[in-house]
């Protein structure tokens, strides 16, 4: 160790302290049942509105739990990423890692309108957005939590910044710990967390190089099953196509959060580059048997990684604002 890393070593560990104190601090300010008073029947009305939109469509459910981990991952769990684009200023939900793959926005507007009518101004479009991921969790996997609620929303959405931050298909293990990282999430709650692709949907275009292009020497890649890519084909035209369909994530159980994925990474058939990537690398590919082999522990600490994610750089007290309507700021 040179002298100039001896000198700034006590610098940076008392930053790092200050980082992960104000990160507690945002997150002991949550508390379960904070509309208590304030707005009684707060989740009873997401709750109802969530089971109504899952009930007429099932893939709702995966679109709201990817939204609020798209959310929680650009700014913190603040709502941004609801926001509508204005002139001169895309919004996140506008940005191509966004657009067109998230879906449910109508469901967060319509549980809002409602709120709205029943507790004027009290309800934050993020913690509905952090209801509604539980919700749909339950729904279709029968994984319960608490959710601890008192978010503000954010007042600023950025198109770019959804690049920035969130994890591309493309990415390695190693690639995905370290984004995760980040966010004070650790390798475990990643693999945990990358079981939600266990429902929902994917754009042929996420991964159709390693149907057709995968390098200079191998149309395919090696590490995909070879009859899951021929069913593949069959669905995804070879690029360039104007067409970009999409395929369930996990073909066996498509609209029931279980670990089937995980069972289908270990059968090489994990549909992106970023899922199959948590079985060949070393470095996760324990987290990815462990999970496969007990279920019931994998439901455990999903929801509890669910928890810790909706935790991240959160707005509370006077910071943000709650907003009237979720697609705009006041």
């Amino acid at each position: 160790m040179d002298i100039i890393t001896r000198r700034f070593l006590p610098i940076i560990s008392t930053l790092l302290l200050i980082l992960v104190s104000l990160s507690s601090l945002a997150s002991a300010s949550l508390k379960v049942a904070f509309y208590a008073s304030t707005c009684p029947s707060a989740e009873e009305i997401v709750t109802s509105t969530v089971n109504k939109a899952i009930s007429e469509n099932s893939g709702i459910a995966a679109g709201l739990i990817r939204m609020h981990f798209h959310d929680c991952f650009v700014r913190g769990c603040d709502a941004s990423v609801l926001l509508a684009s204005t002139h001169g200023n895309p919004a996140e939900r506008d940005h191509f890692a966004n657009n067109p793959s998230l879906r449910g926005f109508e469901v967060i507007e319509d549980a809002k309108a409602q709120l709205e009518a029943a507790c004027p101004q009290t309800v934050s479009c993020a913690d509905i957005l952090a209801l509604a991921a539980r919700d749909s969790a339950l729904k279709v996997g029968g994984i319960n939590y608490d959710v601890p609620t008192g978010r503000r929303d954010g007042l600023v959405s950025v198109a770019d910044e959804a690049a920035e931050n969130l994890p591309a298909p493309t990415l390695s293990a190693d690639e995905l710990v370290s984004r995760f990282s980040r966010k004070g999430l650790s390798a475990d709650e990643m693999v945990t967390l990358s079981g939600a692709h266990s429902i929902g949907v994917s754009h042929c275009s996420s991964f159709s190089k390693r149907l057709y292009s995968f390098n200079e020497t191998l149309p395919q890649d090696p590490s995909m099953d070879s009859s899951y890519a021929e069913t593949l084909k069959t669905k995804c035209p070879a690029p360039p196509s104007i067409s970009d369909p999409t395929v369930s994530f996990d073909p066996s159980t498509p609209i029931r959060l279980d670990t089937k994925y995980y069972d289908g990474l270990i059968d090489h058939r994990g549909l992106l580059t970023s899922d199959q990537t948590l079985f060949t690398s070393q470095s996760t590919r324990e987290m990815v048997l462990s999970n496969a082999n007990d279920p019931a522990n994998w439901s455990q600490k999903f929801a509890k990684a669910m928890v810790q994610m909706g935790s991240i750089d959160v707005l509370t007290g006077s910071n943000g604002e709650i907003r009237k309507h979720c697609t705009f700021v006041n």
